[in-house]
């Protein structure tokens, strides 16, 4: 840590960074932290700060927060626990939500690395909480939120307050009838509390009609507050049973306060932690709120703040600007006019450094720099003393002295107008032999002034360098902007030209400057000119070479998505297809072993029916995909010259068999004869068939000997599967000239039985259907009758 006075603090306004700090904190732990702030130069301890401001920014960016509590300072109820004193009821409430939320944050890191998100810097902190989960349930079954003792809190506390509500339900009740009974003697019809006792408001001249105790009057005098006598018993035990309260709260809180008190240490421990995690996400909050990025460490102090902006000044109000020290020189003089900005750049330089010494990220451009200074040195404004009677000059070199005496080469120094408030010549004098003493002892400085010597003595000076702050002559205002390398150069004469200020007067004022002032300022404005032209080149370069950069990341973008869609629509097509080819082989293998299976049943001189062959060709069949033929003009056009006509053999693609056209049957549809089956079927699912004789020598053997139940069970089935094998259950049963089946389809919900009818009215075989008889399933099945 680094030693500074709370005077630098408030000379570059660090105080204002840690109150706005503060807003950000739920703790108080935190807040104290806040304003204890030390920054350091030590590189391990910085960059630990960093890091663990950059994982908690990373964590809000996220849209998560680390659920850390509103919490008041414990370390006076800790100090109780210690002492063996008992805490109240607040005190041991706060101390159940710290326990609380250490338990929650773990859980919070847990569920973060389980997304993959690691946070090490903070985890570190979350390793040394204490987790007390006995101890958060005593306390959150006896203490409230708010800190009041719940009635859980014991049996006998439970026990005192039924007694109370009791004991106020009769007063309630008895002080009710006097209402009902002598409204007119009351002022109003009301139950009213008067030295925690129940009362009633009663009119003067009733005093005697009502009886009791008065407690309390009206302004006027004309309402008493009277407790009657009815309730006087009541009232007391009330008032007995609140003392009686109070006694076992006060036990409670003594016993629980001898639970928490071999707890004391860890109870510390995890607000120390609290606070410290409260305190780190305030860093990370400030940093997003002021937009600023985690600066790269220099111990070589080596400063390279690309775009910096003072926090304090709204991003839109605020010029940002490159300010580069350390490397090539340590020493940066700025010169040009007042109201240009210098001031504030100083300001920016220290007040950044203690930001990013002290953990806090800066407002800058990612790729910033700071050097790690043992010490940052401010003599800026007028810091003169009216109590001393010191004069500005004296005001400032008494700070100069202090400043010098305990610099050192790791030191950062900042003057404002070095020199000024004296004499012009002893003061440019004064000023440069300042600046040889910090070379000697190599600190770093950044010194602004008017002096037109010190431009002289940074050009020829090693390890110096000029710098000015931009103006603009046409518009006759500042700009606000950095120029290192370019030395300030006065604007008098130009301003007062365009002022208007007579010809002759301004050639006399050019006279009365020497030539080599003139050729300098002359200089210099060539130079700002050529920089400028300079700047507008790079700028339009830069941006040709960012929109040709995006035109490219863009194309590489949509190709590698390109190529990551097809491979991956590949692999899916190749998947796809294997799965299927599979499930075709495996009900393929399955209906062979069915029809060998029937073959062996049956005998092998026995022939299979014909039914049967027509099941297992439909089967094989359904193994076949459908074809999509959208937009296929040409298999339209063939499809929509198929005409048929009674005698056509046509093959039925529904099922797979051959058929002939017995009749029309409709618009599109014609009854086909299969076998022995007759059905109507839609042209659309019809193909046309060349004419084929009859064999002579046929094994089908035409006969109706059927092993088709005459029942199908559809209970537990999905409702698809349920519609489906009702289908073809009642094509098996046609084939096997059942006259009546039965289908059993439970209650239920009734989905499966109302499929079961609507399928049963539309098919053109079924005659007619019931439920079937209370003594053979009833309503959970119904019996269909074909034609």
């Amino acid at each position: 840590m680094i030693s500074l006075s709370s005077k630098i603090f408030q000379t570059l306004e660090f105080d204002k960074i840690q109150k706005q700090l503060q807003t950000f904190t739920k703790t108080e732990i935190a807040k104290m932290m806040i304003q204890q702030i030390e920054p350091s130069n030590n590189f391990e301890i910085v960059q630990e700060w960093q890091d663990e401001t950059a994982e908690s920014l990373e964590i809000i960016q996220k849209n998560y927060s680390i659920p850390v509590p509103s919490m008041i300072n414990l370390e006076s109820a800790i100090k109780r626990l210690e002492l063996g004193a008992s805490l109240n009821g607040q005190e041991i409430a706060a101390i159940g939500r710290l326990l609380t939320s250490t338990q929650q944050v773990g859980d919070f890191f847990s569920s973060q690395e389980e997304e993959d998100n690691f946070f090490p810097s903070l985890q570190k902190w979350v390793d040394q909480t204490v987790y007390l989960p006995d101890l958060v349930r005593t306390i959150n079954q006896a203490v409230s939120e708010d800190g009041q003792i719940l009635t859980s809190a014991s049996q006998e506390l439970a026990k005192i307050r039924r007694q109370q509500q009791q004991a106020e339900d009769q007063v309630r009740e008895r002080l009710n009838d006097v209402l009902k009974n002598r409204a007119n003697m009351l002022s109003d019809t009301i139950i009213t509390i008067r030295n925690n006792r129940y009362v009633l408001p009663v009119k003067a001249e009733y005093r005697s009609s009502i009886g009791g105790t008065v407690h309390d009057q009206s302004s006027t005098g004309q309402t008493l507050y009277m407790e009657p006598q009815v309730v006087v018993n009541l009232n007391n035990r009330r008032n007995q049973l609140q003392v009686e309260e109070r006694a076992e709260i006060d036990r409670i809180l003594i016993e629980l306060s001898g639970e928490l008190m071999p707890y004391h240490h860890d109870i510390r421990q995890n607000e120390r932690i609290m606070g410290q995690l409260d305190f780190i996400q305030a860093r990370g909050n400030y940093a997003r709120s002021i937009n600023a990025v985690k600066p790269k460490l220099s111990e070589d102090r080596h400063v390279a703040l690309w775009q910096a902006r003072h926090p304090l000044i709204p991003q839109n109000q605020i010029v940002a600007n490159d300010i580069i020290i350390g490397e090539n020189y340590n020493a940066l003089v700025i010169t040009g006019p007042n109201t240009g900005g210098k001031t504030i750049l100083l300001k920016t330089l220290g007040l950044l450094h203690l930001m990013g010494q002290s953990g806090l990220h800066i407002p800058a451009e990612e790729g910033s720099q700071i050097g790690l200074f043992d010490q940052v040195f401010a003599d800026i404004g007028d810091e003169q003393s009216i109590e001393q009677n010191l004069s500005t000059f004296s005001s400032h070199m008494t700070n100069i002295v202090k400043i010098i005496d305990h610099a050192t080469h790791e030191s950062l120094l900042l003057f404002d107008e070095l020199g000024s408030g004296t004499d012009p010549q002893e003061g440019a004098a004064l000023a440069m032999a300042i600046l040889d003493y910090i070379q000697k002892i190599h600190a770093t400085v950044m010194a602004t002034t008017h002096y037109p010597e010190l431009k002289v003595y940074a050009h020829e000076t090693p390890k110096t360098i000029n710098a000015s702050m931009e103006f603009d002559s046409e518009s006759l205002s500042p700009t606000y902007r950095l120029l290192i390398g370019i030395p300030g150069r006065s604007n008098a004469l130009d301003i007062s030209k365009r002022l208007g200020l007579r010809a002759d007067i301004l050639q006399s004022a050019k006279e009365g400057v020497s030539t080599d002032s003139q050729s300098m300022n002359d200089l210099v404005a060539n130079l700002e000119r050529e920089r400028r032209e300079s700047e507008l080149k790079n700028d339009q370069a830069h941006q040709a070479l960012d929109e040709a950069e995006k035109f490219l990341n863009d194309l590489k973008t949509e190709y590698q998505r390109f190529m990551d869609r097809k491979d991956r629509l590949n692999q899916q097509a190749v998947e796809e297809a294997n799965e299927k080819v599979k499930e075709a082989e495996d009900k393929a293998n399955k209906i062979i072993q069915e029809i060998r299976e029937l073959q062996l049943e049956q005998g092998q001189n026995t022939t299979i029916k014909e039914h049967v062959l027509i099941d297992k060709q439909k089967q094989m069949g359904d193994l076949r995909q459908p074809e999509h033929l959208r937009k296929n003009k040409v298999l339209k056009k063939a499809k929509q010259k198929n005409t048929f006509k009674v005698g056509d053999d046509v093959e039925v693609l529904t099922y797979g068999q051959r058929g002939t056209i017995i009749e029309e049957s409709g618009k599109d549809s014609f009854v086909v004869q299969m076998g022995i089956l007759k059905m109507a079927i839609p042209a659309k699912e019809l193909a046309p068939l060349k004419k084929v004789e009859p064999k002579q020598n046929v094994n089908v053997q035409r006969r109706a000997g059927s092993k088709v139940s005459t029942q199908l069970d559809l209970r537990g089935q999905r409702y698809e599967e349920a519609m489906s094998n009702l289908s073809t259950y009642l094509d098996q049963a046609l084939l096997s000239h059942h006259p009546m089946v039965t289908i059993i389809h439970g209650i239920g919900t009734g989905a499966i039985r109302e499929g079961v009818q609507k399928a049963l009215k539309k098919h053109p075989q079924v005659d007619r259907f019931n439920y079937s008889p209370p003594n053979a399933g009833g309503h959970g099945s119904t019996q269909v009758h074909f034609k």
